[in-house]
Formats: structure tokens, sequence, C-alpha cells
């Protein structure tokens, strides 16, 4: 439910319920949302959710959902002339609540939640009248059924796309670039494996003091496909709620492997590797 003020807030909350959501109607990245669970946490809530609102530039309004307890995936589709194509499911990995901050995805090609999400997303693409183009549409699985959150009518961020490629060899920058071409995309699946990655956060708020990996490790581990850094020594990290992905971050890497069980292994091995160090501020 759209609300402009508090008391429409309010309103919203005493027909859905607690837990609910609180977010911005149009903004990118979950900066703004978060979970309340009394009625007490609203007027901070709604005012965090509004405060991460009045970036956009298309809707400054915000929403107010039900809570949908479970897992949370989106389904990358390509449609063409009106037929949508899941090509992969990627499972995500959030930081603590009440925020609803990503700090990692996986794809795998043979992941058997590809075959009970594809239909639902195929509905609400068809639903919204789309009949060409690269979507990105985020589900939650509640009690083990998908349940729709939103679609997004572009490729996933945190370097998703990279993920599917490397997971399936299908290439979603090359399936938007025919599409926008009105040539049909090749969605044929040429590799069998699994990617991941994992969002490098600091401990606490504070300026970066030190961010590197151990070289030796790296040079060793074919399956350590990327390591990108976003942000420089004396930078300043700042955590939700004060901060978001683009403050809190200071970089991201990537790795391959057979299947998501030993993508989340390599992911772990990989986490020790990494210092990320901050000076607080005083």
């Amino acid at each position: 439910m759209k609300a402009r003020t508090l008391l429409e807030a309010g309103l919203a909350t005493m027909t859905l319920g607690y837990p609910a959501v609180i977010k911005p109607t149009s903004f990118f990245g979950s900066i703004g949302v978060i979970r309340i669970d009394r009625p007490e946490e609203l007027p901070a809530a709604f005012e965090f959710a509004a405060a991460g609102a009045r970036r956009s530039r298309e809707d400054t309004d915000v929403l107010v959902e039900e809570h949908l307890d479970g897992p949370e995936v989106s389904v990358e589709c390509v449609t063409h002339r009106g037929v949508t194509t899941a090509v992969a499911v990627t499972r995500k990995i959030l930081g603590p609540a009440p925020y609803f901050n990503e700090t990692g995805h996986t794809v795998d090609a043979a992941d058997p939640l590809l075959a009970a999400v594809a239909p639902v997303a195929a509905a609400a693409v068809r639903a919204l009248g789309i009949t060409d183009g690269v979507q990105h549409v985020e589900m939650r699985l509640v009690d083990g059924r998908p349940r729709l959150i939103e679609v997004n009518a572009r490729i996933g961020g945190d370097m998703i796309g990279r993920l599917v490629h490397l997971a399936t060899g299908i290439d979603l920058p090359k399936a938007a670039a025919d599409l926008a071409c009105g040539t049909a995309p090749d969605l044929t699946p040429t590799r069998q494996e699994a990617a991941g990655i994992r969002m490098l956060y600091p401990p606490a708020s504070g300026t970066l003091t030190q961010r590197q990996i151990n070289q030796p490790f790296a040079n060793r581990v074919p399956w350590l496909r990327q390591v990108q850094w976003t942000r420089q020594v004396g930078d300043r990290l700042v955590l939700p709620p004060e901060g978001n992905l683009f403050t809190a971050r200071a970089g991201c890497y990537i790795v391959t492997g057979r299947d998501t069980a030993e993508v989340d292994e390599r992911l772990d091995t990989a986490a020790d590797e990494f210092t990320v160090t901050v000076q607080a501020a005083r």
C-alpha cells in the first residue's frame, strides 16, 4: 500500500498487520527498506524509508507491505516477442535484520528451484504487458512456495549477470543488446557450473585504513575469478542505518565451483584471506 504520510502508513499496518516492511516506492539496492514488528517502531521506520524515497527521481512515496518470511531469490528472465524464458535463479544472502541489505548471491545452473519459480516469474512479466527485454524478478519462498515481491525490467545488480554467465554461459547483456536490435537472443546454456559473489563490509563504520587480499592465496586458486575494490584507503565507510550499499561496501569477490555447496565453501574460504580495516570516528 502506498503511504504519503505517517498516518497513511499507520492505517496500512492496521490492514496488513505486523511484522510489516516499509520501503521507498521507487529505488534500488534495498536502500530505505526496513522491517518493523511493533506499532511503536513505525515513526522511525517511516522516516528511514521516506529519506530513501526522497533520493529517487521517480516517486517519493513510501510503500507498506506484508512481511514475507522465507528465503529471498530472484529469477533472471529474458522476454522475446511475448515469450519469457527464465534462464537462472539467484539465491540471496541478506545482512542483519531489520534491514534488507544484500551481502551476497549464488547462481547454480542445476538449481532445481528454477522449475518451480520460472512459471511465476513468466506470469508476472506477462501480467505487466512486457513483450521484450531482460527482467530481474524478486520473490520470497514462504513455506516453500514462491511469493512475488517485484519485477525489475533490467539485468540484476551486484554483478548477477556475470554470475549467470559464469554458471550457465548465457550472456544477459548480449541478450539485451540483441533484443534492442530486434534480434532473437541466444539463450542456449553452454556451462553447467555455479558461481557466487560476496560483498566486503567493514566490521563497523569508520575510515578505511587497510584493504587487501592475501596475494599468494589469490595466485594459487583459479576459482577466485574476480576481486574488485570499490573504495579507497581514506574513504569513510558507513553501515546501516546511517549508510547503505554505496557507503558501506569496500568491494566484492566472485568464485566459481561445481555446485552451490562448493561455491558457498569457497566463498567462506576466500573470506578469511581478505582484510578490511577501519578506524572508528572519535
